[in-house]
């Protein structure tokens, strides 16, 4: 009987010393807790990280990244995140409070805007962060964020270099595929008027002419005056665009007004320029919204 407790002793003794064994391996194995602030970025880093980290991405679907908020929970996943990837330059108003505290506390921050050879707003000296208009600084974007992926302690490197290398190519896919739509349009076709300051960099890019915008201000918080709105007015009748672009996620009441005081006929056209929108929207990826706004555009601006 004694020789029976004693082997009983020892058994659970032995199984006493493999539990803190089993509960290191879990802690060992945790993912990478990446956090974006906005939905555009956060498609793109959910493209390169696949199941190798957890991304939490702040900012909903059709929310306006300039103004929206987050929770105190939402904050509190920011202080534990591996890496909190932003798109700086000024764009996340809402949420710039707690990016800087977290730089402040130590979390490894990313600024994906100020790497990739921004612009500024034309007749100004601020940066303008809406860079994803231009797909060519889209993977310039994507390349950085998997670069800075690459150098997490632990995260599975193999995984997010094949991740990469696939989303790179459907980028530079997109950039062919834009190239050759636009190309449709003839030199003089290829004028935009929107809403709000946010096509610098694909104007750039594909050598369109910014004739003008409804709100001169690279957000849509700000408001128009009585002057501005005349003075567009005046250049959408010399120039003759056919369509005036508006936001999708903001009303378009604006643009409206804008084309009633034209005095021609002015169509008005919705593109997805600072969100995703949800699932079946449109605009569900990045991928997506590019290749939706590239046929709103050639289509607003073809001549009937």
């Amino acid at each position: 009987m004694k020789s029976l407790f004693r082997l009983c002793a020892v058994s659970l003794v032995a199984l006493a010393a493999l539990l803190p064994v089993s509960g290191c391996s879990s802690s060992d194995t945790a993912k990478v807790q990446i956090v974006v602030t906005t939905n555009i970025l956060g498609d793109m880093t959910k493209a390169i990280a696949g199941a190798a980290a957890d991304v939490l991405v702040l900012m909903p679907a059709g929310a306006d990244p300039h103004q929206f908020a987050i929770s105190a929970q939402q904050a509190a996943r920011i202080e534990r995140a591996t890496l909190l990837v932003h798109n700086g330059l000024g764009l996340e108003t809402g949420v710039q409070r707690q990016v800087i505290a977290a730089q402040d506390s130590g979390v490894p921050t990313l600024s994906v805007g100020e790497r990739v050879d921004p612009i500024t707003y034309r007749n100004s000296d601020r940066p303008d962060p809406h860079f994803w208009t231009d797909p060519a600084r889209a993977r310039r974007a994507a390349e950085v964020i998997s670069a800075r992926m690459l150098e997490i302690p632990g995260i599975d490197t193999d995984a997010v270099r094949g991740n990469s290398a696939r989303y790179l190519t459907e980028l530079s896919a997109l950039d062919t595929w834009m190239t050759q739509r636009f190309a449709t349009l003839a030199p003089e076709q290829r004028r935009l008027v929107t809403n709000h300051h946010v096509f610098g960099y694909l104007a750039q890019r594909f050598d369109f002419r910014v004739i003008g915008a409804i709100v001169p201000s690279g957000t849509a918080l700000a408001s128009p005056s009585a002057s501005d709105l005349a003075e567009l007015a005046t250049a959408v009748r010399e120039s003759g665009v056919p369509t005036i672009f508006a936001d999708s996620s903001q009303p378009d009441r604006l643009a409206r007004v804008l084309a009633e005081q034209a005095g021609v006929h002015v169509k008005v056209a919705a593109l997805h320029t600072e969100s995703l929108t949800a699932p079946g929207g449109g605009a569900a990826t990045y991928l997506e919204m590019m290749r939706a706004n590239t046929e709103a555009i050639v289509t607003g601006l073809t001549p009937p």
